[in-house]
């Protein structure tokens, strides 16, 4: 846990840590936040290392026609002087919970939210403003280890710009995935993320939502906006003709999201004061134009933000520097037991109160759902070679690349080639290679090292079947990927102790499959399958009859179950296996 002053930056591979500040500089007036940061400056200049945060209500002292509300008890600024910090890679997160929150409310009505999103669209009719970065907080009861829980949130977001601060009683947890601003020398670099999708469970639905976000009119002509904004402020501290537009319409997977983003880079000869005085704060999360954003954003908003869309960041005596938008970011008031957290997004003249809310939801995934740790899994058949290897592995990418797993696919098929021969008489008959049928286990980490599990194919014909007793949730992301987190198909197995297996069906009330195999009934002269979208894994065996117009897809209900001329299982390890009803 770190100390009362400490600062530590967390990417996806390393971790930069500011312990024991010499000493430190804050604000809480207005008047008092640029003088802060010129002495900040000037220590750096001397080869200290700074390190610290602007609350969003920071914004009027640098351009008074900026709006914003009173600053609350946080500090509008508060910045440590550092020694030399310490890197590596990211600390690993303890197992074991130290820490409880929730649950959480929103403190805007989603009626109330509704009507404001109404507001600002008229706004943009009347000409007043273009787009709104509309937000609202959540709250909830905390006690425990904030830095437990900020670990959570990195893990969970797989974010570059995340930040954890301890500013007196205050604790600030950003898992943001958003750059205000890098430096580099005389080098600017700005990355704006303005344009939202929820990912897809499976794959291909995935891919989906990827490119309909890449192609979607209303998010491209929000983001270029903001871009527009974010050249015009880099300009007034660039030197002339250097501002360009380097990456637009970029589209960037997280765990929960699928976010737009574009680069904008410049040159400039200004220190850092200048520089965040020019851009703070990002026009991602103000709107268009920047100060009558701000303004309608005071009127509508009955809350400050704090940290929220303000920027944690640090820099260094060498001329280097970043900052990041506090997105995804949770203030503990250590002293209250209270935390809160922002959620919001860009409200253009085409937007749907519903659609931006349910945006809102979506950012708000990170709190409650980080991902446990897991390995992603594959069961094979080995029987003089691997049946349809290619098709395994294709799918092992596929997951791999959803959940930002490491994937060399010659060193899997090497270790399990490799894993074969040496172990042939273990496994099987005795001589260069299994003599029996093998099922494999292939478990794939998130480093991308894997390990192999073999055992003998036992006959299997037939098994006793009925239907789970209650309904899987069809947006859980475990059904569409085979993983170690097993615990849905666990509990539905356990729904029914009379039977050797269950058919799952979703809240639609649609079968979906069973706990070991894809679902084939044969209804009408055909073979039915369900779709994946009901809430399945992608069977290899599935896919193979599928293309060979072996088996059709279609939505089936547990009323097929009871007509229908056969039920059968497939899986890729087993084959085809008779299923016996019971009620």
């Amino acid at each position: 846990m770190p100390a009362p002053g400490d600062i530590v930056f967390v990417s996806r591979r390393s971790q930069l840590a500011f312990s024991n500040p010499v000493r430190i500089f804050s604000a809480i007036a207005l008047a008092e936040v640029k003088p802060c940061l010129q002495r900040v400056a000037a220590e750096v200049a001397q080869g200290l290392y700074a390190a610290g945060f602007l609350s969003y209500e920071a914004a009027p002292a640098f351009d008074p026609a900026l709006s914003a509300h009173p600053g609350a008890e946080l500090p509008l600024a508060w910045f440590g002087l550092y020694r030399a910090p310490a890197s590596g890679p990211p600390q690993q997160i303890s197992n074991q919970a130290s820490f409880q929150v929730g649950p959480w409310q929103a403190l805007v009505s989603a009626e109330t939210y509704h009507r404001q999103v109404q507001r600002i669209r008229e706004l943009i009719v009347s000409g007043d403003t273009y787009q709104i970065n509309y937000t609202f907080p959540l709250q909830a009861a905390f006690q425990g280890d904030t830095f437990a829980w900020f670990q959570q949130l990195c893990a969970a977001q797989q974010a570059d710009h995340c930040a954890f601060a301890q500013a007196g009683r205050f604790h600030l947890l950003s898992a943001s995935p958003e750059l205000l601003l890098k430096k580099d020398g005389a080098a600017l670099t700005m990355r704006p993320m303005k344009g939202t999708a929820r990912r897809g469970r499976s794959a291909e639905a995935d891919r989906q939502a990827a490119r309909a976000l890449a192609e979607s009119p209303k998010d491209r002509a929000e983001n270029v906006m903001i871009v527009d904004v974010l050249r015009n402020d880099l300009s007034r501290v660039a030197r002339p003709g250097s501002v360009e537009v380097a990456r637009l319409f970029e589209v960037e997977r997280y765990p929960t999201v699928w976010q737009m983003t574009s680069t904008v880079v410049a040159q400039s000869d200004s220190g850092v004061p200048e520089i965040l005085a020019a851009v703070f704060p990002s026009g991602s999360v103000t709107g268009a134009p920047k100060i009558r954003a701000t303004q309608i954003i005071r009127e509508l908003e009955p809350y400050p933000r704090g940290i929220y869309c303000g920027t944690i960041g640090w820099c260094s005596p060498d001329g280097q520097a970043q900052f990041n938008v506090a997105i995804r970011t949770v203030t503990v008031d250590t002293q209250a037991g209270i935390a809160r957290y922002h959620v919001g997004g860009g409200v253009t003249y085409g937007s749907s109160p519903e659609g931006e809310y349910a945006e809102c939801l979506a950012k708000a995934e990170v709190l409650s759902c980080p991902l446990p740790e897991f390995e992603l899994l594959e069961s094979l058949r080995w029987d003089n070679g691997y049946f349809l290897l290619d098709e395994h592995l294709d799918r092992l990418a596929e997951s791999a690349a959803y959940f930002d797993f490491s994937f060399s696919r010659p060193a899997i098929e090497q270790a399990l080639e490799q894993y074969v021969r040496p172990n042939a008489g273990r496994v099987g008959a005795a001589g260069s290679a299994p003599a029996t049928a093998l099922k494999m286990r292939l478990l794939l980490r998130r480093d991308g090292s894997c390990h192999i599990e073999a055992e003998p194919l036992k006959p299997l014909t037939s098994l006793r079947v009925g239907l789970a007793a209650a309904a899987v949730d069809e947006d859980q992301v475990w059904l569409y990927h085979k993983t170690t987190q097993r615990e849905i198909y666990r509990q539905a197995l356990a729904s029914r102790p009379d039977c050797e297996d269950v058919i799952l069906w979703n809240r639609r009330g649609e079968l979906t499959e069973s706990t070991l195999a894809n679902l084939v009934l044969e209804l009408d002269g055909r073979f039915w399958t369900p779709p994946v979208a009901c809430g399945l894994l992608a069977g290899t065996f599935r896919r193979h009859l599928l293309e060979a117009s072996v088996i059709q897809e279609r939505v089936l209900r547990p009323a097929d179950l009871k007509r229908a001329r056969s039920i059968r299982l497939i899986n890729s390890v087993r084959g085809w296996i008779d299923a016996r009803w019971v009620d």
